[in-house]
């Protein structure tokens, strides 16, 4: 099923979860005008088509004492003689790296964009020196850090 295969009620659904996963199937059938059943059947439908692909918790990182959120474009060596692979050995290798939380293949002069979350600034160049520099790929690697937090959400328009 494709976005334009998606009726009115089954995007309210999509928003609605997206909002707050825990609400239970009454409380999202009086949300988007249905009967329990329907709902429930339709929640069920997006789950096992793909729509839906997981429900989470999402941690306040200032909290648990994650405070510094740090941005880095990385270039590789792809010609690397340890490697054969060095894109997809890369990407097999920051899978195992906690302060990772997420990776992207990018498109320019940049290969892959990460986005690191640690404690601090000595946290963060103990990754950087130890973990990141030492990939035998790793060439290069810009870091950006955030001064303040303008918007995060993890709504996307359905």
């Amino acid at each position: 099923m494709l976005k334009n295969e998606l009726d009115r009620t089954d995007r309210q659904i999509l928003m609605e979860l997206q909002r707050n996963g825990r609400l239970s199937n009454q409380d999202l059938a009086d949300k988007v005008s249905l009967s329990p059943s329907p709902c429930l059947r339709r929640v069920r439908r997006l789950e096992d088509e793909g729509y839906i692909s997981r429900y989470v918790a999402l941690v306040d990182a200032d909290k648990v004492g994650l405070g510094l959120l740090a941005y880095i474009s990385v270039r590789l060596n792809k010609t690397a003689r340890a490697s054969h692979a060095p894109m997809s050995d890369f990407a097999r290798d920051v899978q195992a790296w906690p302060e990772v939380v997420e990776c992207y293949a990018m498109t320019g002069d940049m290969d892959y964009l990460l986005r690191v979350q640690v404690e601090d600034l000595t946290r963060f160049s103990r990754f950087a020196m130890d973990k990141l520099m030492q990939h035998p790929a790793v060439v290069d690697m810009r870091s950006s850090f955030t001064l303040q937090r303008i918007k995060e959400t993890t709504e996307i328009e359905v």
